[in-house]
């Protein structure tokens, strides 16, 4: 019989050994194919600082045009908002969960998802299993209310009939870009924060990545947009668009204090010599909230849903200049335009409020 100590000693060496990466597991591309998209709809006027009408009928289009290419997984806080999204939304390939939640951001409170392939490629062999990963989630460093958000991984596995890896230290999805093939893009500003996880420096934050979504390479980009109270995130600025090319934002004016940061971003995927690297303009006009708080466009914030790219706009003179830069560049997707001047007042856009779940059978433990 183990002595107490001997117990709390061991116990974290077994749950080390089964993480996703030693069991096979990976995370896919977002081009991967998807079985449903995770949204959560918008509610509570306060929290959206009087835009919440603006906002539904942005998010209303935005779920409306994602369903007419898959599934979505609709999480509605209360009975207010179920009834509502129930009027304004149309399609039928539209399931909706009521989860207690604090706000809409699924990125970075919702479960990431990794893949395990099928033992064999041949024809009729499966479509591989895929499992749910849950990360902590403190409100991007304790800005915001985040108890309820830091559970609805929690309720994606209930709801999936799931086995849910955690992985017990604060990672936000928003924070991570991934090419399906181990290399991950992120910024020192977000994973780096000290209120994150204190103590944690690049090498362990890489060893996390590396055992639970299976990164082998973490490409360390600076500083994100100014405006972003998420510190940085990564996908405000530089996406994958394929496993070899990466769309990254640019700022043109050189008295922006966006400029600087995107341009050090840009010099650094560049020396790495080993990817195309398209350039993606910010909008042409800032925007703000008030006087004092600058607002983070971008049109880097682009979902990728089975069989097109909706991509956010802001009625500026730049959007159908990004439209036209990210059309060629998805061959085989129909590249969409889609108001969120609305919904960027929260601080994020299309991408922001989707996690994907890739196609798979749901992993149950082993």
């Amino acid at each position: 019989m183990p002595s107490e100590s001997e117990t709390c000693y061991t116990l974290p060496f077994v749950e080390r050994i089964l993480t996703p990466k030693a069991l096979g597991f990976t995370m896919p591309a977002e081009w991967a194919a998807h079985t449903a998209t995770w949204t959560a709809w918008p509610y509570d006027d306060e929290k959206w600082v009087g835009y919440l009408e603006p906002v539904r009928q942005e998010f209303t289009a935005f779920v409306n045009t994602l369903a007419k290419f898959e599934q979505v997984n609709l999480i509605v806080n209360d009975p207010e908002s179920e009834a509502d999204a129930k009027l304004r939304l149309e399609s039928p390939n539209i399931t909706f969960h009521r989860i207690p939640h604090n706000d809409s951001w699924l990125r970075d409170s919702g479960a990431i998802f990794v893949v395990k392939p099928p033992l064999t490629q041949e024809a009729g062999q499966g479509e591989g299993t895929i499992a749910p990963v849950n990360w902590e989630f403190n409100g991007w460093g304790g800005k915001y209310p985040a108890e309820l958000d830091n559970q609805i991984p929690q309720h994606m596995a209930r709801i999936l009939k799931a086995k849910l890896f955690n992985a017990g230290i604060v990672m936000e999805g928003g924070s991570l870009e991934v090419n399906g093939q181990g290399i991950c893009i992120t910024t020192r500003q977000c994973l780096l924060s000290p209120k994150r996880n204190p103590g944690l420096d690049e090498e362990d934050l890489e060893t996390y990545l590396r055992d639970y979504l299976a990164i082998d390479n973490v490409i360390w980009l600076g500083k994100g947009l100014e405006g972003d109270h998420t510190d940085g995130h990564v996908d405000t600025i530089t996406r994958f668009s394929s496993e070899s090319t990466i769309v990254t934002s640019v700022c043109e004016d050189l008295e922006d204090p966006n400029h600087r940061s995107l341009q050090e971003n840009l010099e650094i995927l560049e020396s790495l010599g080993a990817f195309r690297i398209v350039k993606l303009p910010l909008p042409k006009n800032p925007l703000w909230l008030d006087a004092e708080t600058r607002l983070p466009p971008t049109y880097a914030n682009f979902y990728l849903a089975n069989g097109a790219v909706l991509v956010p706009t802001y009625g500026d003179p730049h959007d159908e200049r990004a439209l036209g830069i990210l059309r060629p560049l998805f061959p085989g997707r129909e590249v969409i335009g889609l108001s969120s001047r609305a919904l960027i007042t929260g601080g994020g856009s299309f991408h922001c409020v989707t996690q994907q779940q890739p196609t798979g059978q749901m992993w149950k433990g082993e």
